[in-house]
């Protein structure tokens, strides 16, 4: 069927901030879709309220709308462009969301918008609990005995009736949402008050409990005509219990006969057929080990989170092709644009196996529970592709950029069996280094797999590993046994700590080893057909003792300069999609340039690993070696390490010594910012002031540094990202408690301890060409100094510093970049002190502030950037040096939390970072732009008009004038005794004393948990003798999903955002920003 030329305007719903549960792979699928619809001559409309993706930029859509995702905005948007067409399954459960609510509501037929890609009927069969039940049942489709209810009572009796343990799943939510396993009444009734509100429609389904089955997922594709094929079918190497997104995933499923793969593949190809998709669909499925008996676990009508993965692993451009669907074709008429020959008709076929394991936040919540479960936790992922499944086990370890490289890293070695037998039955993200602890102590296959019900097949290629370990201790490294490690991507330096071989003392001599044996990384190509056809796509990954498929061009004709980009790994809290921005952008403008791009990266979500985006594509872990491998065989001219976070900056040494030049700032200046000693000679000579500080190594000397300093002071480790390890101490203990948490983080640099400021703290990116700079703008964080830079509520411009401050902003960032000589970008953090300005951190790299403030200014920051280090001068670009013009709108970027994911860990905010993803308001004013913020966190108020405050002792006067304005909006202030005593004496009246939580009820938890309240203002002691009462207060606001803010700060923009707000939004299209360099 050809293309439907009806659809001439479609509006794209975006899936919002990143949270837990929903993160940047609905942005690489929605980038892919919107720029495949482009291709077809569509007009393309974006609404999506997260300024940090690539997707938000100007070059993907026609109409840019970073709002709130709300059913008006939605609306509002359709009034004001008039779409033919909502394509909203690229915006994850977000977007299917949003479009349900319009479609009820009788807001899409009353404008005339047609869904495309699904069908409010598909929607609701998948998704609501109720219809999915009726719909299996109709074709046959076995699912897990179930009952959709609205309330706890009918809850408790149906679990009664099936037995615990069951298993609660909230309609219409994401990463397993308020839902879980629960044992008992207790558990059932807490588990389901959570997960009825999480619910759009107020449904849980309580079902009975598989766990310990199989987990087996099909990323299947269908047409308008009926035409369906699998694109990739995936096993879970946990058994169902634990969310898919924090499994480790293998693709294709490796221990399934062909009777079990065909029998869950025509499930598939019936479900989606009975559903009536068209585009991309995943199939869910748990599979007992022990019989042929199957569920149906969850169908999503939508491109997801495994959609990303298959894509990635397979080749198959899926939100492509669902895009392409959406408009009429029919899969043999979507050519394959990674093999240019085959049709989309054409089903993958795999010669390589593929792992992905989740990146998860443990590093960031000490005192989190690390068990896992249904309700996913990761915030991010990595993919590794090999030719056996051991080798692609290990790449995947040592890509997660959390200090390990091999299934030694943890140490186990002091546990006798039984304790490994308890170990082994938590569900926990050690699990598989407690695995081959358990097998190297001896404990059987089988004893493990009746613990963990991981299938014996993977227990199996662990206890290989395990095997070539002691192999590696007990024989002479001769080839054989040197290829053997190297086909299981065992590292240079991990061979080097096993060997028993005399002559191998370090790494250096294992790589001159296996240069004398002509071992060396081959590269294979992902071409979606195994080999069977040519393919034209240079996405390759690497093996050992296989044939070289990468062609590199011998004639001096076809020779272009190559450049390496390297990737920033997984997306993690303190580095997250905005570095993929930086790194996509970074590629294009080298193309532009006359480059030969090639990028290297390990993360299956991002746009960055997509197959078009750069010349060639290595999915490789980001390490020296992994990377030497690539430079060996490619010999670029050049790297970039500026665009990718503190991953690609950490490999500048290494790159150096590889022999490749590094593009932009020198590796000796970038080093000079993080040298306390060096850069305080740089500050002295520019004359610009800052916080007095010490370099330290130890908790002695760090103590001796706060004592000369007096205290509070800030603790930090150098070469950080995201504020990692970073804490404000008040004592001593808190000093000793810090430090070792930063030695936990392998802390080969020096401790930095800091006088801590009470301040205005202040940012800018700026481009500098070792002349002139370019400062697009200042942004003004709300919250004072103090609480990390990527959780705090942004503004720009710059609202309340003086003249004078912005002047001496400037002068120092001028200085800065040129006695740094930095050639590119430079972020830099200021502490504004009444009209001081002390620097606090200098970055001579691309920062997370980079894409919003290159969208709300119209100046593309990172394309000006590779201008710049490939030689151009600011003023030839048309560019003034300094500060440019203000723009006439203010943006604000809100920080977005994922707390309630994560139990147990303290939510309040510090110096080290917790967001996990933002969101923007942009407007004409700065009330309005702060309204929209708020709304696109998620932050939708008043609702019942009663709130909670207690603030330490230092806050209470100024806690005051916040709690009068919440009161002049309506609200009742629920405060225990001390804080009430404050408000009522500076003349609060609306007050209500309410006991601590240790006190007699109704106390402050009673009031929590009774679903009545607002928000919680809850600002805690500074050090690390925090109230436990507060932390107690704290987690379970959170846990019932009430907001809490732990900076007054925080609270007064709050209020502003209230008493400013106003039923009429006026929508910014920031497409049509004027863009203010134009080459």
């Amino acid at each position: 069927m050809p293309r439907n030329h009806d659809i001439k305007k479609v509006l794209v719903i975006g899936s919002g901030p990143i949270i837990i549960g929903q993160a940047a792979e609905f942005d690489y699928a929605g980038t892919q879709a919107c720029r495949s619809l482009r291709e077809e001559g569509v007009e393309v409309v974006l609404l999506n309220s997260n300024p940090a993706t690539i997707m938000t930029d100007k070059d993907i859509a026609d109409r840019v709308y970073i709002e709130p995702l709300t059913p008006a905005v939605l609306e509002g948007v359709i009034i004001k462009e008039m779409p033919d067409s909502l394509l909203p399954t690229l915006g994850g459960q977000a977007g299917l969301n949003l479009a349900m609510e319009l479609e009820e509501s009788g807001v899409l037929k009353k404008y005339g918008v047609k869904l495309i890609g699904t069908t409010a009927l598909t929607i609701k069969k998948a998704e609501d609990r109720e219809t999915f039940k009726e719909t299996m049942e109709k074709i046959g489709e076995p699912i897990a005995a179930s009952m959709v209810v609205e309330d706890i009572e009918t809850g408790v009796n149906y679990a009664q009736e099936i037995g615990y343990p069951v298993v609660l799943r909230p309609a219409y939510t994401l990463g397993g949402s308020g839902g879980g396993i629960v044992n008992n009444r207790q558990e059932l009734e807490v588990t389901l008050e959570n997960g009825l509100r999480l619910s759009r429609v107020g449904q849980v389904l309580v079902e009975r409990c598989i766990s310990g089955w199989k987990e087996i997922e099909y990323e299947v594709m269908r047409d308008n005509i009926g035409n369906v094929i699998t694109v990739c079918n995936m096993e879970n190497i946990d058994p169902v219990g634990i969310h898919t997104g924090d499994s480790a995933v293998v693709a294709p499923s490796q221990t399934l006969g062909d009777k079990e793969y065909q029998m869950l593949r025509s499930s598939a190809l019936r479900i989606i057929t009975e559903l009536g998709i068209t585009g991309g669909c995943n199939v869910q499925y748990a599979l007992n080990p022990e019989s042929f008996e199957y569920c149906v676990i969850e169908v999503n009508p939508r491109v997801s989170r495994s959609s990303a993965l298959a894509s990635k692993a397979t080749g198959y451009p899926i939100a492509k092709v669902a895009a392409k669907i959406a408009l009429g074709y029919n899969l043999d008429e979507i050519k394959n644009s990674v093999t240019g020959s085959t049709y989309a008709s054409f089903e993958p076929m795999l010669d390589y196996v593929v792992v992905k394991l989740p990146r998860l936040p443990f590093d960031k919540f000490i005192a989190a529970k690390r068990v896992l479960g249904t309700q996913m936790k990761a915030t991010g992922e990595v993919m590794s592709i090999c030719t056996n499944f051991e080798g692609a086990l290990m790449k995947a370890i040592r890509s997660l950029e959390q200090n390990v490289d091999s299934l030694l890293s943890y140490d186990y070695s002091s546990y006798d069996i039984e304790e490994l037998k308890e170990m082994l039955k938590k569900t926990d993200d050690r699990r598989m280094w407690i695995v081959a602890q358990a097998l190297r102590k001896g404990i059987s296959y089988s004893e493990i797999h009746d613990i963990t019900m991981i299938d014996l097949w993977f227990i199996k290629k662990v206890d290989n590993i395990v095997k070539l370990e002691n192999r590696l201790k007990e024989e002479k490294l001769d080839r054989e046994l040197l290829l053997k490690a190297k086909c299981m991507e065992f590292t240079d330096k991990l061979i080097s700590q096993l060997t028993s071989d005399d002559k191998i003392k370090c790494e250096s001599d294992v790589k001159s080893l296996r240069t004398k044996y002509g071992i060396h990384a081959a590269y294979k190509m992902v071409d979606t057909c195994a080999g069977e056809f040519e393919s034209q796509t240079p996405y390759y990954y690497s093996c050992y003792g296989s044939e070289n498929e990468v062609i590199i061009s011998e004639n001096a004709k076809d020779k272009k300069k190559k450049v390496l980009v390297i990737g920033s790994g997984p997306i993690r809290i303190g580095q997250g999609v905005e570095f993929d921005f930086c790194s996509v952008h970074c590629t294009w403008s080298f193309a532009k340039e006359g480059y030969e791009t090639i990028i290297i990266n390990n993360n299956p979500e991002t746009v960055s690993t997509d197959f078009d985006i750069a010349d060639k594509l290595y999915f490789e872990p980001l390490t020296s070696e992994d990377v030497e491998s690539v430079v060996r065989l490619e010999k670029p001219d050049a790297a970039v390490v500026q665009f990718g976070g503190q991953t690609a900056i950490k490999l500048t040494k290494d790159l150096l010594e590889m022999g490749v030049n590094i593009l932009g700032t020198s590796p000796e200046d970038v080093n000079a910012a993080e040298d306390r000693e060096k850069f305080d000679e740089i500050l002295e000579s520019c004359h610009i002031p800052r916080p007095e500080g010490r370099t330290v190594f130890t908790a002695e000397e760090a103590k001796a540094a706060a004592h000369a300093l007096d205290y509070p002071v800030l603790v930090r480790p150098s070469y950080v990202l995201g504020g990692q390890g970073m804490q404000i101490a008040v004592n001593d203990n808190d000093i000793d408690e810090f430090i070792g948490i930063i030695n936990r983080i392998a802390q080969e640099h020096p401790i930095l301890v800091d006088k801590y400021i009470v301040g205005k703290e202040i940012e800018v990116d700026a481009v500098c060409d070792g002349t002139d700079i370019l400062i697009p703008g200042i942004m003004e964080h709300i919250e004072r100094s103090g609480v990390h830079s990527g959780d705090s509520i942004s503004v720009y411009p710059a609202v309340s510093i003086s003249d004078k401050v912005k002047s001496k902003i400037v002068d120092y960032t001028k200085k800065l970049a040129t006695a740094l000589n930095v050639l590119g970008m430079i972020n830099i953090q200021f502490i504004a002190y009444k009209e001081d300005v002390y620097v606090i951190e200098v970055n001579p790299r691309s920062s997370r502030t980079v894409p919003y403030i290159s969208k709300v200014t119209g100046i593309p920051v990172v394309e000006i950037a590779v201008k710049v280090i490939c030689g151009k001068k600011l003023k030839d670009l048309g560019i003034t040096d300094g500060l440019q013009e203000e723009s006439d709108l203010t943006a604000i970027k809100m920080p977005v939390f994922s707390f309630e994911k994560i139990r147990g860990a303290d939510i309040s905010l510090g110096p080290e970072m917790k967001s996990t993803g933002e969101c923007l308001g942009i407007a004409k004013n700065f009330n309005e732009a702060l309204y929209k913020a708020f709304e696109g966190a998620g932050i939708k108020l008043p609702k019942y008009k009663n709130m909670i405050m207690t603030v330490k002792d230092s806050d209470k006067e100024e806690a005051v004038g916040i709690a009068k304005r919440f009161e002049a909006l309506g609200y009742r202030i629920f405060a225990t005794r001390g804080t009430a005593d404050a408000l009522e004496s500076g003349g609060v009246k609306r007050v209500r004393r309410i006991n601590k939580i240790e006190q007699e009820s109704p106390n402050l938890l009673d009031l929590i948990l009774g679903h009545e309240i607002d928000f919680v203002i809850d600002t805690p002691a500074q050090g690390a003798k925090r109230s436990h009462d507060g932390f107690i207060i704290r987690r379970n606001a959170v846990e019932t999903g009430v907001s809490v803010l732990t900076s007054l700060d925080t609270a007064s923009a709050l209020a502003a955002s209230m008493e400013n707000r106003s039923d009429h939004i006026e929508l910014v299209d920031i497409a049509k920003i004027k863009t203010r360099c134009t080459f």
